[in-house]
């Protein structure tokens, strides 16, 4: 069985929306870090030297193959990222290797085959 991790930078008000998003599109689960930083485009704006962003949170999907796209648009159309600047941005990578996923494989390997 082959894998993406879906990586998914977003707002931190967005998390659990974007959680539930992928899970009801086939995610297993997900790894999240908290508070991230991050700038885009436009610089973050300050007031009195005091930087005003919103918190960041990165989200990582260790998902199967044939159901990633799937994943990926669903995280892509609840979280808005094509439709308003600054609110996120996801994207999927091949995974070469992984462990630890072996009682992922089997609950997976039922279901990816009735979808294909």
């Amino acid at each position: 069985m082959r894998f993406k991790m879906i990586i998914v930078f977003a707002e931190e008000a967005m998390t659990d929306a974007l959680m539930d998003a992928a899970r009801e599109a086939g995610a297993t689960g997900a790894t999240v870090i908290n508070h991230a930083r991050g700038e885009g485009l436009k610089q973050s704006t300050t007031f009195f030297g005091l930087t005003l962003e919103t918190q960041r949170d990165v989200l990582l999907f260790l998902v199967e193959q044939h159901r990633s796209r799937h994943i990926l648009e669903e995280i892509a159309r609840v979280g808005k990222f094509d439709e308003e600047p600054g609110t996120g941005i996801a994207f999927q990578i091949d995974v070469e290797d992984a462990v630890g996923v072996k009682h992922q494989i089997s609950e997976l390997s039922a279901s990816v085959e009735n979808e294909l």
